[in-house]
């Protein structure tokens, strides 16, 4: 900046520009869509990826995200699953969407995949919601473990690791013990079996890293409470939702955040919000 042009004495130089890419399992959108209409008013999000929508696209409020200012997506089905992303209108209609991963020789017709290009920020952003599996000796576990093998192959079929690519969502994975508040505890689990932790990292593999971790390394931060034993006061959680970017968007992560306030007040989701601030 040259002396022409900077800003004079007890004046800031203009803030750089951002944009806020936020994710979000709402555990019926039904239950909580006031709540979320408010949150979006009170955050305005530049994008925000939804999962456990539980509702079929027919059912789907477009209109009411359109009055609060958001494009609207969504692959639904009834009672289960259902990821949606919503991206403010200013940024453009999302271009380029694709729903689950149909081109592979899988009949799974589960909603938990949908991706869409943002024309206004130059991303590439999933919606993802990664099966629970139960307990390690189900075969909802099996299935878990196969979800994920189908998730890195489908990155490697449309993908590159160079490109602006962001995967936000409920992985029902927690990467590491510190993620945990009962390491030991949950050591067994479909949250941190080995298996589970491994495919996760495959997707690391793939070219993406924990966005969070980027910018807190080291924080023990969670993003979902169980509604039992007063997980939420006692802080009893797991950090689960995660937005997994590739390496151009890297060196963009300036921050993150969990929304604990979200989490509190009258018939909440288990988890929270989690938002990632990028430089534009």
């Amino acid at each position: 900046m040259t002396a022409e042009t900077s800003p004079g004495p007890g004046v800031a130089a203009p803030a750089a520009p951002t944009c806020t890419i936020a994710t979000w399992n709402v555990n019926s959108l039904r239950m909580r869509q006031e709540r979320l209409l408010a949150w979006l008013q009170a955050n305005r999000p530049d994008v925000l990826c939804l999962q456990e929508i539980k509702m079929q696209e027919s059912d789907f409020p477009v209109m009411e995200f359109q009055g609060a200012g958001y494009h609207a997506i969504a692959s639904g089905q009834k009672t289960y699953n259902g990821v949606a992303i919503l991206s403010r209108i200013e940024h453009g209609a999302p271009t380029d969407i694709r729903v689950g991963m149909q081109d592979d020789d899988s009949t799974d017709t589960a909603a938990r995949l949908i991706a869409a290009t943002i024309p206004g920020l130059g991303l590439r952003v999933g919606s993802v919601y990664v099966p629970n599996g139960q307990t390690i000796d189900s075969d909802k576990y099996v299935y878990k473990l196969r979800w994920l093998e189908r998730l890195r192959a489908y990155l490697d079929r449309h993908h590159s690791p160079s490109e602006p690519l962001l995967l936000g969502g409920d992985f029902n994975i927690a990467p590491a013990d510190r993620d945990v508040y009962d390491p030991e505890g949950w050591r067994d689990s479909v949250i941190c079996h080995t298996a589970a932790r491994k495919g996760l990292e495959k997707l690391f593999e793939f070219g993406l890293f924990d966005s969070l971790r980027q910018v807190e390394p080291t924080a023990q931060i969670y993003t979902y409470w169980d509604y039992r034993m007063l997980a939420f006061p006692k802080n009893l959680g797991l950090r689960i939702d995660h937005i997994l970017c590739t390496a151009p968007l890297l060196a963009r992560c300036q921050a993150a955040r969990v929304d604990r306030a979200a989490r509190k007040g009258e018939k909440p989701s288990d988890h929270a919000p989690l938002l990632l601030t990028l430089s534009r």
